[in-house]
């Protein structure tokens, strides 16, 4: 065969056969078959290969992602965060935790852990690290190394870590200084307080409201059989008298020795001498009783009433010499009232809670050896704040409250009905304000009166 034949004949259908033919070396049907079967499984493989470098690729910026999400997400808590390994030393931490010791990140990664804390705590750290299960969470309090000495305590969280096979290859730290906590803590508790403080009183107001509604009831039925006794007194007194100037002219005009027999058998004069003690009594009673009584419907019924403006130093001054006069207790009464303040209202009233509170203070150190009452006033932004303290024995836990519930009272029976500090209590929130006890900081009780201060120009509605 001629060179220009050789050049003229079909070429391989692939590079590999190419190569084969140029050789020289010969293939029949069979063989050829069989290159073009591996050169396709290599054409296979290389793209698989092309394949999974693309899915490399987009595996990679997914995880470049997740690893950028989660850098920021660690950078932005305000939390310390510290991962260590089994060893004790720094594989990961935080900004935080790098604001804490002052001393960037890269400085702090490769040290153990034992070497950051103060070394009172360092004994404590390491049993934190080496001990603790899958799950648990140990709580202990660290101070950390910084420039400037140790760090604000800390409240740390530690938790064991594992791998995937459930080996122990380290632990991870978290915490915030114990100062956030104690504020947390204290506005949480504040919070709580005030919800509990809310809700007596809401449970106090409905109370009042349904033993006002009842008692209204009981006031007026007692009102109709309260005026037929204490009339029907009156009219037996009178009858007394006229029964007396009977006898007495009988006395005049019978024999000495029959009226004297006759006083004998009949013991008419034992039955006048007593007529007048009994009757005395009795009308005391009933008054009693009709006072109880208007005290109950004054509190039963709201009545509009002319308010006027009260001077509170000379209506406080008055309702002391009162107080004082009627008890006759030789207590020591301290004032320091703040001239000038007025309140809107009806000055009766308020001159009765007055009273009433001296009243109780005095009531209150007639056992004392040195029994002192004193009285402040002070104004206390729109309010008016009236306190009056003794050191008598106090309010005792059990009745602390149950001080303002009407019938109810410490004092022995007859001395009080437990109406006092009821009335004294509506009659402040008529008028806007409130009425409270407290013990005082060394012994005694503290009654407070607040209402609202009067501002010139202004005038309020009746309550």
């Amino acid at each position: 065969m001629t060179t220009s034949e050789t050049d003229l004949r079909p070429r391989p259908a692939n590079l590999m056969a190419h190569v084969f033919d140029e050789g020289g070396a010969g293939l029949d049907g069979a063989g050829e078959e069989m290159w073009i079967d591996v050169i396709a499984k290599m054409d296979a493989v290389y793209s698989d290969l092309l394949r999974y470098e693309a899915d490399l690729e987009t595996k990679n910026a997914e995880l470049e992602a997740a690893e950028g999400f989660i850098s920021s997400v660690i950078a932005s808590v305000s939390d310390i965060l510290v991962v260590v390994d089994e060893r004790g030393a720094v594989v990961k931490a935080n900004p935080a935790f790098s604001r804490i010791i002052a001393r960037p990140l890269e400085a702090v990664l490769g040290e153990r852990l034992g070497d950051l804390v103060v070394e009172g705590d360092r004994a404590k750290a390491r049993n934190a690290l080496l001990s603790g299960v899958e799950g648990e969470v140990r709580e202990l309090e660290l101070s950390f190394l910084t420039a400037e000495g140790a760090s604000d305590l800390m409240a740390i969280n530690v938790s064991a870590r594992f791998d995937h096979n459930g080996h122990r290859v380290g632990a991870v730290l978290t915490g915030r200084p114990i100062g956030e906590l104690r504020r947390a803590y204290e506005a949480l508790h504040k919070a709580h307080m005030e919800l509990q403080k809310a809700q007596r009183k809401l449970i106090e107001q409905e109370k009042m409201a349904s033993l006002g509604r009842l008692v209204a009831g009981v006031a007026h039925e007692l009102n109709n059989p309260i005026s037929f006794v204490y009339g029907n007194i009156h009219t037996l007194e009178r009858y007394r008298k006229s029964l007396e100037r009977y006898i007495g002219a009988l006395e005049e005009e019978a024999p000495r020795a029959a009226v004297d027999r006759l006083k004998r058998e009949s013991r008419v004069g034992a039955i006048l001498a007593d007529l007048a003690p009994l009757i005395e009594g009795t009308l005391e009673g009933a008054m009693r009783i009709s006072e109880i009584v208007k005290n109950l419907r004054r509190l039963s019924f709201s009545r509009a009433s002319e308010n006027a403006t009260v001077d509170l130093a000379k209506l406080i001054g008055t309702a002391a010499q009162w107080a004082m006069r009627a008890k006759n207790v030789p207590a020591k009464l301290e004032t320091d009232l703040e001239p000038g303040l007025t309140v809107e209202g009806e000055e009766g009233k308020i001159h009765q809670v007055l009273v009433n509170l001296v009243d109780n203070a005095l009531d209150a150190v007639k056992a004392v050896p040195e029994p002192q009452v004193s009285i402040a006033m002070h104004a206390q932004g729109d309010d008016v704040v009236i306190e009056v303290a003794d050191n008598g024995a106090g309010i005792a836990d059990g009745v602390a409250d149950k001080i303002f519930e009407p019938f109810f009272t410490t004092k022995v029976v007859g001395e009080g009905t437990g109406l006092g500090l009821w009335i004294s209590y509506a009659i402040a929130r008529e008028h806007g304000g409130s009425l409270s006890a407290a013990n005082g900081p060394v012994r005694g009780a503290v009654f407070q009166l607040r209402l609202p201060r009067h501002q010139p120009g202004s005038r309020r509605a009746g309550g």
